[in-house]
């Protein structure tokens, strides 16, 4: 209750720091009044009448300073109009300053005691720290666990317990960090391993970085039947453009299954992207939908060497490279030259690609966007 009083005082204070110049700014406005310049210049006419009448002046010269005697008169009098107005509104400035000064304040406080709960106590963050578990939100057992690492940094348990509530709120990094730091004090163990890599490929949306790759890597090592480490080393081989290896991955993950894990699924589709009938890749094809193979050449690469169909996968990727370069595409099509060249394993055609691609879309903010985004995907850096 006392904190919302003193936000109330508070703003009051910031209403006064506006309205307390306003109203100084007003009485400096309201000096001397017009009337005493236009008796002024009044008497000043008055006396050059006098003057052109007893011969001590030239008409002309009378003329003249009647005109301008006449427009200094006329300014007096238009200013002398505005300040009156300006007056005649000063209760309504007292309205607003009253209105500012105090129904603020009250409705502030009014609308605490109506939606609020001043009667419950204050929960500083030591006391909800030490509350029950049970009794708490997430956050809060998160800052407890944070705050018993800060004073306990080589508690291997507590970096345990923490990083797989991290991964569940969304904070991947931290999580593979927490993971990270557990292995260090307490040793790798299967499951941690392929957690902490688990966490890297969600911090890199997608792609396995090499830290995540060697921590798969070891898992699999230690338990050659783990299916989550072996899962992700297939999904890597197939980013890094070893297909044979990916493929082989794939089918060797899915002969060990008893059709019912839920993985299975992922798993077939991976390698019907990257498998033909006999085992070669037909990604690279699929990729080029817009302007793919038709019926007739699929039916004809099948009666294909390795070799051969290699061949044509590049014919394919260099007709679309041509054809984007000559007539430009969509942000699909580009994208879709950038993923072949790395399927292919051709990283510097795709980074060459990107750039075209970025010099095609310069004035175009969305699509370059999406450039940009699928370029970070695949894992190129362009320029």
């Amino acid at each position: 209750m006392v904190f919302w009083i003193l936000i109330a005082v508070m703003t009051a204070a910031a209403a006064l720091s506006v309205l307390v110049p306003m109203s100084r700014a007003r009485r400096s406005q309201d000096g001397p009044s017009g009337n005493a310049d236009e008796a002024v210049y009044r008497d000043q006419l008055s006396a050059i009448e006098a003057e052109l009448k007893r011969g001590l002046i030239e008409p002309e010269a009378a003329g003249a300073a009647r005109t301008e005697i006449a427009r200094r008169l006329l300014n007096a009098h238009d200013n002398h109009e505005r300040e009156a107005g300006r007056i005649s509104q000063a209760p309504r400035l007292k309205f607003v300053q009253g209105l500012a000064l105090f129904a603020l304040p009250a409705v502030a406080v009014g609308l605490y005691l109506f939606f609020g709960a001043p009667d419950v106590p204050d929960a500083p963050l030591a006391a909800r720290l030490q509350a029950p578990a049970e009794e708490q939100s997430v956050d809060i057992l998160v800052a407890r666990v944070e705050r018993h690492l800060a004073e306990n940094p080589e508690d291997g348990q507590g970096w345990v317990v923490i990083a797989p509530v991290y991964l569940s709120i969304g904070r991947a990094q931290d999580s593979a960090r927490a993971y990270a730091q557990a292995i260090r004090l307490l040793g790798p163990r299967q499951d941690w391993l392929t957690d902490m890599g688990e966490a890297m490929v969600i911090a890199n949306q997608g792609l396995v970085p090499a830290e995540a790759r060697q921590a798969f890597e070891q898992a699999a090592a230690m338990d050659a039947s783990a299916v989550k480490p072996r899962f992700f080393l297939a999904i890597a081989l197939g980013q890094e453009g070893r297909k044979s290896e990916a493929i082989e991955a794939w089918r060797n993950l899915i002969a060990g299954a008893d059709g019912t894990e839920a993985w299975l699924g992922a798993a077939r589709n991976e390698l019907a992207e990257l498998a033909g009938a006999d085992g070669q890749s037909d990604r690279t094809s699929q990729t080029l939908a817009p302007r793919g193979p038709s019926q007739e050449d699929v039916a004809a690469s099948q009666d294909m060497s390795p070799v051969d169909r290699q061949a044509m996968i590049r014919s394919m990727v260099s007709g679309l490279a041509e054809r984007l370069a000559d007539e430009g595409g969509s942000v699909s099509e580009w994208g879709q030259l950038m993923q072949a060249y790395v399927v292919l394993g051709e990283m510097q055609s795709a980074e060459n690609a990107l750039e075209d691609a970025q010099a095609a879309f310069a004035d175009k903010p969305e699509d370059l966007s999406s450039i940009k985004d699928a370029a970070r995907q695949l894992g190129l850096t362009g320029s």
